[in-house]
């Protein structure tokens, strides 16, 4: 969207886009070792609560401890999430937030790699769960190949016909 500032032209992100760039910074408190990723809850466009994947409070988290179980084996992504000490971004921020303020709201999903290049956002099936539980009704994440996907009711990611 293009807005006039005197004689200045300025370019003003979308809420989306706007919304995916405070979740790209949520992600850089992220502890693990593997992946970075930042969760925000916005509702009417007012950040409800965030979340960035991490050990629980008070466990040593993988950065302090330097190593992560699930690397050392070489698991990839998406199995053995027993092995792993993180609480998932969605996770973090649907318990950080307010149930009441979550129903109908909106979640947004960014993550990265060890290299920096975007993680695919797309929420696992238990965050899925959880995103559903939490009443939190659209999901917006950045993809592997850096586009904005919005899924305008979260049953669509678990192929539930709505």
């Amino acid at each position: 969207m293009n807005g006039d500032n005197g004689n200045k032209p300025f370019n003003r992100p979308s809420w989306d886009e706007y919304f995916i760039e405070i979740a790209k910074v949520v992600s850089s408190r992220s502890t693990c070792l593997r992946r970075r990723y930042g969760a925000v809850i916005v509702k009417d466009n007012v950040i409800v609560s965030t979340g960035y994947n991490g050990a629980p409070r008070g466990s040593t988290n993988c950065v302090d401890r330097g190593n992560c179980k699930r690397k050392e084996l070489n698991i990839p992504s998406g199995e053995r999430y027993e092995l792993c000490e993180a609480v998932h971004a969605e996770q973090n921020a649907i318990i950080n937030g307010s149930p009441e303020r979550m129903k109908d709201a909106a979640i947004y999903i960014a993550g990265f790699e060890e290299d920096n290049s975007p993680a695919e956002g797309k929420s696992c099936l238990l965050c899925r769960r959880m995103i559903r539980n939490a009443m939190i009704k659209e999901v917006i994440y950045l993809s592997k190949d850096g586009s904005i996907v919005r899924v305008e009711d979260v049953r669509e990611l678990e192929g539930i016909k709505v």
